[in-house]
């Protein structure tokens, strides 16, 4: 059955080299589309986390869902014994103190509401590779009156490096205080909103500005971001018994789960629309090459076969036609995704943010296997119905055909 498909496809070249080349392109389309879209969602995660969150963030328990109006009640005491806890962890790369506040920032003619962080330079330098520095530099451990700005404060206030401010926050006794800072740079993130009210101070003067010696988040880095939900597991198993959480970061931006959701639906369907755009032009061709050979299945019956034989010989063809032209596809689709690499596609800045990046497309093991079986399953549907067509004509009848 085997040999006899393969001669028969081998015998109608032009039409099997046009039911190839239409699993091909399906395949190809699929590849292309699926690579494209690891890659964006890809980019988008890491920027997430080498411009704001880091892999993973442990807190007190309840800061992260009611934390962010008062900061100052949601304080870790011993945020540095924990630091030193977590260190040790296989494949923690770094883990870095944040202070959260809100307050204003005046530029000695008006004031801008802020939303501000103390960080610890050096190490969140080495996290925040994605935060683009527009003008002046990073913010240094030396900058103890440093102060690093977002590009919508700057904006907003006229800023530049080297300019003096004065930031004024809340101490957790309700007190007012306020510390002079001078601008060393201006940041910007893959967030315009984010950009319009952030700014960055060093953790010591963060600590002085609100007069606590604590810390609201320990931002831990990891090696790989792959490792992220075995990390977490292990150490919401090491800290379950004190009253801290642990968040990876994707619970941490939102948006990015529902950026996810968007585009695996849309991957859906254009899943969808292949799947019929192959079924329908292979069924096409199937039904065409089945019913000009209506007097030679005529002939194998009179010679003995049964229906079911010339059943299993039409869909035989048609998965070894499946087989070719996926695996086909999935070569010329990696080739071409690694082509389309190499070159970069420039991209615009995605909704709501600022900096544009150069788009790959990726090869994908999942999105591989995800085609291929869209290319099988697509050729051998279509097969289906025209074989037990073709099967069920009486053996007189499909005899008349040779005629």
């Amino acid at each position: 059955m085997f040999k006899l498909a393969l001669r028969n496809i081998l015998r109608q070249k032009v039409r099997t080299g046009m039911t190839l080349g239409v699993i091909v392109f399906g395949v190809v389309g699929l590849i292309l589309s699926g690579g494209f879209v690891a890659d964006m969602l890809a980019q988008l995660g890491e920027t997430i986390i080498r411009s704001q969150s880091g892999h993973l963030q442990v807190m007190k328990t309840g800061y992260f869902a009611k934390g962010g109006r008062r900061p100052d009640e949601y304080l870790i005491d011993n945020a540095d014994v924990i630091r030193q806890a977590i260190k040790p962890q296989p494949g923690i790369d770094d883990v870095m103190l944040r202070l959260n506040f809100s307050g204003l920032i005046s530029n000695g003619r008006s004031d801008w509401p802020i939303v501000g962080e103390g960080v610890e330079p050096e190490r969140e330098a080495r996290l925040g590779t994605h935060l683009r520095i527009t003008a002046g530099r990073q913010l240094a451990s030396k900058d103890h009156n440093g102060i690093l700005l977002g590009e919508g404060v700057a904006s907003t206030l006229k800023l530049k490096p080297g300019d003096t401010v004065n930031l004024l926050a809340n101490t957790p006794e309700g007190a007012l205080n306020t510390l002079e800072f001078s601008v060393v740079g201006i940041f910007q993130s893959f967030s315009r909103d984010f950009d319009a009210r952030a700014v960055r101070i060093p953790l010591a003067a963060a600590q002085e500005l609100i007069a606590s010696s604590g810390a609201n988040n320990i931002v831990v880095s990891l090696q790989d971001t792959a490792d992220t939900d075995r990390v977490a597991a292990a150490l919401k198993q090491q800290f379950g018994h004190q009253n801290v959480e642990i968040k990876t970061w994707v619970e941490l931006n939102d948006f990015y789960s529902s950026t996810v959701a968007l585009y695996e639906r849309q991957f859906g369907v254009l899943q969808a629309i292949i799947l019929v755009m192959v079924l329908l032009s292979v069924g096409n061709s199937v039904n065409m090459s089945v019913f000009e050979r209506v007097g030679e299945f005529g002939t194998m019956m009179a010679l003995g076969n049964n229906p079911r034989q010339v059943f299993k010989l039409v869909v035989t063809e048609n998965v070894l036609l499946g087989v070719v032209g996926s695996l086909l596809g999935i070569v010329f689709g990696s080739a071409l995704a690694v082509a389309i690499s190499a070159i970069g596609i420039p991209m615009p800045p995605p909704p709501n943010a600022n900096i544009g990046y150069t788009a790959l497309v990726r090869v994908v093991p999942a999105v591989l296997t995800m085609a291929f079986t869209v290319g099988m399953v697509a050729t051998i549907a279509a097969a289906i119905f025209p074989a037990r067509r073709v099967a069920r004509i009486p053996v007189v009848d499909a005899l008349r055909q040779n005629h």
